[in-house]
């Protein structure tokens, strides 16, 4: 392939925010096996997560879509492909449906009508109601709009069993409550950018010091949450055991890079950012390790 052609796939591909989207393909693909003890057929769980990850690419595209002003105005956004101009609106239009629609086409044909259904919602969520709607007008646009981002180890589950069932919707709640404390760290630290830009984020609107606070309260609540699977036996046993005292070790980090925070923001907002990426995956990782733990034993 020549240069050129990749240079501009390159930029198709930084579309779909990569990072973003391969840690919701992992919590996807934890949620669809721990929804079956047995594993689950191989189309399912490779076609359906390329769907769910066409469709969450999708929805990265339609944002810088919305945000192509903002983008441009902010320091962290404004090297994305439309503030740079390699590429245009309706190329940008067209990649954006053309996978969504790919990716709802792969979902029908591999998996079940609710889990496409929960896909496109997901894609609404995002792409419409946080983009176009909360993000402009509230402070509380990530608490809100985070349902969206939380949708995949829901969507993974579904993908499985074809209903939503309450380990699924637990899942969801940890990254619904996950999400506030994650973002906001970066807004403290982005402040200045999203003031510019005139996106009215928590610590634009009630300052950093009420923002920092409330990182600490959702990170021990998220603390709290994470040690209920074994309560209602998700994972049990040895393993149940081993994913409890993981998710207390990590969960305890947590909250006190959030206490760090709320001292000095300056300082402590990027560490705890991103240690809050680590421990999501660290907990999806050790559900996992701990399902298929208990299956080995309950098996020997």
């Amino acid at each position: 392939m020549p240069a050129g052609r990749r240079a501009v796939w390159r930029e198709y591909f930084e579309l779909t925010k990569p990072r973003v989207v391969a840690l919701m393909l992992f919590t996807a693909v934890v949620g669809m096996l721990l929804a079956s003890p047995a594993a689950p057929p191989w189309p399912v769980l490779a076609f359906g997560s390329l769907g769910i990850a066409l469709v969450a690419g999708s929805a990265a595209a339609i944002n810088h879509l919305v945000d192509q002003r903002i983008d441009a105005v902010m320091a962290r956004t404004r090297g994305r492909p439309l503030p740079r101009g390699a590429l245009g609106t309706p190329q940008v239009a067209l990649f954006a449906a053309a996978i969504g629609l790919a990716g709802v086409a792969l979902l029908l044909a591999f998996t079940n009508p609710l889990c496409a259904v929960l896909t496109v919602g997901s894609l609404i969520g995002y792409a419409g109601v946080y983009s176009l709607f909360l993000k402009h007008r509230t402070p509380q646009n990530i608490v809100i709009g985070g349902a969206a981002g939380a949708a995949p180890p829901l969507l993974g589950w579904v993908a499985i069993s074809g209903q939503i069932e309450p380990g699924a919707l637990l899942l969801f709640l940890i990254i619904l409550v996950w999400t506030p404390p994650h973002f906001w760290a970066l807004a403290i630290h982005r402040k200045d950018d999203y003031a510019r830009a005139g996106v009215p984020m928590l610590p634009v609107i009630h300052g950093v010091p009420f923002t920092a606070l409330r990182v600490l309260q959702y990170a021990i609540a998220l603390w709290a949450i994470t040690l209920i699977p074994q309560a209602i036996g998700m994972v049990s046993g040895v393993g149940g055991w081993l994913y409890t005292l993981g998710a207390a070790g990590f969960g305890a980090r947590f909250v006190w890079f959030a206490w760090r925070l709320r001292q000095d923001p300056v300082r402590w907002a990027m560490p705890t950012f991103r240690y809050s990426i680590v421990d999501l995956f660290a907990l999806f990782a050790l559900l996992l390790s701990a399902h298929y733990l208990s299956m080995a034993l309950a098996s020997t």
